[in-house]
C-alpha cells in the first residue's frame, strides 16, 4: 500500500516535470568542473546560491537532474557524470589515499564503459579528462587551489563543457539512459507493487534527508539476512519490486523529504502528506493546520477554509481548488540505523483528515491567557508540555508522538501515555499552563469518564458545577489568591508547597489552608475581605461538611482544570478592572 501510493504520487509529479524519468535523480552540487576539448581543468565554478535557513542566509549546493546515484554502502561505486572528489579527482580528506585512487579508477573505468563510441564533443571531453588527469597533482591544481578545503570536504561536483553541462548533451544523455535501461541482472517476475512484469530490482536506491537516519542514506525496503529470506531468494527477490517501481517510489519519497517546507517533525517521527494529483496546496494546508507553519493566511481565515472543507465544499487555497474528495496520504517515519521505520501510514478522503483535525482543536479549545500568543495549539506545542523544558534532553517518551498524531488524524482516543506525561510534568512543576490543561480537556472528552464529567470540560469557568474534585481546584485557586493579595511579592505561595497533597488527599491539607487563609484575610481592605470571604463561602457550600481523603487520577484532573479556569477567570478580571 505503501509503495503503491508513492509510485502513483511519482507519476503524478514525472506527468507534471517535476520529477525525472527513470534513471535520473537530483542531487545537491555546489561546483562545476570547466574542462576542454583536451580534457584540462581550466575553471572551478561554484553553482552554491544563497538561501534562507531561519533568520540567516546561507550559501546551499544547487538541486540539479542527474543520472541516478549508486546504491553504497562500504564499497567502491561511483556514480556517472557527479559526485565527490574521491571519484572525480581521487583525493580527500578521509585518510586513505589507496582507496580514494580506487574511486577514481572506478568513476574512470565507468565513463569509458558508457562513452566510449558515443561521436560527441563532451563525451570525449570528459574521458579526456580522466585519461590526463593526476590525482596525485590534484591538490597543486592551480584552480582548485581556493576551492580545495570545501571541494575536499565532501562537496559534489560536476562537468562543464562550452557553455554547457555534460548531462544536457543529448547523446550522452541517450548513452547514459541506454546504460541504465539495460542495467541488472534481476530475473524478470511480476512486481509486487505494479502487478506488472519486469526486471527485479536487487538493492532499492537509498531515501536520504530523514532527520537522524544516515547522511548516506536508508534503506526503506531491504533484506540483509538469512532470517529474512525464504526459499532460497535473497536480497529483494524475496519481495519482488521492478526496476521502475523502486525508482519510482525512491524519487518521490526523497522529493517529499527535500521539500523541508512541507515535512514535519515530532519527536524523532518525520511526517510527510501528499495528496493524489500531486498538488502542493494541500500539503501547504496540512502543514498550516497541524503543524503551525507559517502561512500567508490569518488563523481566521485557516479556520474559515477548514469549516467549509469540513462541510464538504471546495475551497480555493494558494491559487489551487481544495477539493476534499480528494485522497489524501499521511506517512510517518523514523530513523534506525540503515533502514527507516514506519511508525503510521495513513489514508483518507483530504476532507475527512481535516474535520478530523478540526473536532482535535475544538476539544483542545479553552480559555487563553493574553501572554499567550498561540491562537490554536499546534502539534508541537502539545508535545512540549509533556517535557521538561529545564533539561538537557527534552526527548518524548518513545512512539508517544506517532500515536497521538494518529489518534488526531483518525479520531480515535488519545494515547494513555499523553496523559501521564502531562500529570508528571503538573506534578513535578505545579505548573497548570493552557495546553496541559487543554490535553486533560481533550483527554477526558475522547475518553469518557464518571469522576470527569462534561460540566467540568468546559472551555472557559464553569461557576455552577458542584463537581467535587473541580470546586476543589477553585477553592485553592481562591485561597491562593487569598494569600497573594495579603502578601504581595512574595516568594513561595501555597501552590508551591501544598499543590499536589490538596490534588491528591484534600481532607489533609484544605482545613489548615482554610485556617491560614482566615489570617491573611484580616490583612485586607474591606473590599477585598468581603470579597474573598463570599467566594469562600460560595465554593465551601458547594462542598459539605468534610473533605474527600483522596483522590483519584481522573479526580485530580477534575482538580487541577477548576483550579486553572478560576485562576484565568481571575486574571481576566484584573485585566478588566486595569483597562477601564
Amino acid at each position: 500500500m505503501i509503495l503503491q501510493a508513492l509510485v502513483e504520487h511519482y507519476d503524478d509529479l514525472a506527468a507534471q516535470g517535476k520529477l525525472a524519468r527513470p534513471g535520473w535523480s537530483n542531487a545537491n552540487i555546489s561546483y562545476a568542473l570547466y574542462i576542454n576539448d583536451a580534457g584540462e581543468l581550466e575553471q572551478v565554478a561554484s553553482l552554491k546560491n544563497e538561501v534562507e535557513r531561519g533568520k540567516k542566509k546561507v550559501l546551499a549546493p544547487r538541486t540539479m537532474s542527474l543520472p541516478a546515484p549508486v546504491k553504497r554502502s562500504s564499497g567502491v561505486a561511483s556514480n556517472f557524470l557527479w559526485d565527490n572528489s574521491s571519484y572525480i579527482l581521487g583525493t580527500d580528506e578521509k585518510g586513505k589515499p589507496q582507496r580514494s585512487l580506487e574511486c577514481f579508477a572506478a568513476c574512470k573505468t565507468l565513463h569509458h564503459q558508457i562513452l566510449d563510441g558515443v561521436d560527441s564533443p563532451p563525451a570525449r571531453a570528459v574521458l579526456a579528462f580522466f585519461d590526463c588527469w593526476d590525482p596525485a597533482k590534484a591538490r597543486e591544481h592551480p584552480v582548485l587551489a581556493d576551492k580545495l578545503e570545501d571541494i575536499l570536504a565532501g562537496a559534489n561536483l560536476v562537468f562543464h563543457y562550452q557553455g554547457g553541462f555534460l548531462q544536457d548533451d543529448a547523446l550522452v544523455r541517450s548513452a547514459w539512459q541506454r546504460y541504465y535501461d539495460a542495467a541488472g541482472d534481476g530475473p524478470e517476475l511480476v512486481c509486487l507493487v505494479t502487478g506488472k512484469k519486469g526486471t527485479v530490482e536487487a538493492v532499492h536506491p537509498s531515501i536520504k534527508g530523514l532527520a537522524g537516519a544516515q547522511s548516506s542514506g536508508a534503506a526503506l525496503v531491504s533484506f540483509n539476512g538469512g532470517a529474512f529470506c525464504s526459499y532460497g531468494k535473497e536480497q529483494s527477490f524475496n519481495a519482488p519490486t521492478s526496476k521502475y517501481a523502486a525508482f519510482a517510489y525512491t524519487s518521490a519519497l526523497n522529493h517529499l523529504l527535500a521539500d523541508r517546507e512541507y515535512v514535519g517533525r515530532i519527536g524523532d517521527t518525520t511526517v510527510l502528506f501528499w495528496a493524489s494529483g500531486g498538488q502542493r496546496a494541500y500539503q501547504s494546508f496540512s502543514m498550516a493546520s497541524l503543524f503551525g507553519a507559517p502561512s500567508t493566511y490569518a488563523v481566521s481565515d485557516l479556520q474559515k477554509i477548514a469549516l467549509d472543507l469540513c462541510q464538504g465544499r471546495s475551497v480555493l487555497f494558494e491559487e489551487t481548488q481544495l477539493d476534499p474528495n480528494t485522497t489524501f496520504y499521511i506517512l510517518g517515519l523514523s530513523p534506525n540505523a540503515a533502514r527507516l521505520s514506519v511508525r503510521f501510514f495513513l489514508k483518507n478522503s483530504f476532507g475527512e483528515f481535516v474535520r478530523n483535525i478540526q473536532a482535535h482543536q475544538e476539544r483542545l479549545e479553552i480559555v487563553r491567557p493574553a501572554f499567550d500568543k498561540f491562537e490554536i495549539l499546534p502539534l508541537w506545542k502539545l508535545l512540549d508540555e509533556t517535557v521538561n523544558q529545564n533539561s538537557r534532553d527534552k526527548s518524548l517518551v518513545p512512539g508517544m508522538a506517532g500515536e497521538t498524531l494518529r489518534a488526531i488524524l483518525n479520531d480515535t482516543p488519545y494515547p494513555a501515555t499523553l496523559l501521564n506525561g502531562v500529570s508528571l510534568r503538573i506534578r513535578a512543576e505545579r505548573e497548570i499552563t493552557r495546553g496541559r490543561a487543554a490535553i486533560l480537556k481533550a483527554y477526558y472528552l475522547k475518553h469518557p469518564h464518571p469522576d470527569v464529567p462534561k460540566e467540568v470540560l468546559t472551555v472557559s469557568l464553569n461557576p455552577d458545577s458542584t463537581n467535587i474534585p473541580y470546586v476543589l481546584g477553585r477553592l485553592f485557586s481562591v485561597l491562593e489568591a487569598i494569600q497573594s493579595s495579603a502578601n504581595p511579592g512574595i516568594n513561595t505561595t501555597i501552590k508551591d508547597k501544598y499543590f499536589n497533597s490538596a490534588s491528591a488527599t484534600p481532607s489533609r491539607v484544605f482545613p489548615t489552608l482554610i485556617n491560614l487563609a482566615q489570617k491573611h484575610l484580616r490583612k485586607l481592605d474591606k473590599g477585598f475581605d468581603i470579597s474573598y470571604s463570599k467566594q469562600l463561602t460560595d465554593l465551601t457550600a458547594k462542598l459539605g461538611e468534610t473533605f474527600p481523603d483522596r483522590l483519584s487520577l481522573p479526580q485530580q484532573g477534575a482538580f487541577q482544570l477548576g483550579y486553572y479556569h478560576q485562576t484565568q477567570a481571575r486574571y481576566t478580571k484584573k485585566e478588566e478592572r486595569e483597562h477601564v
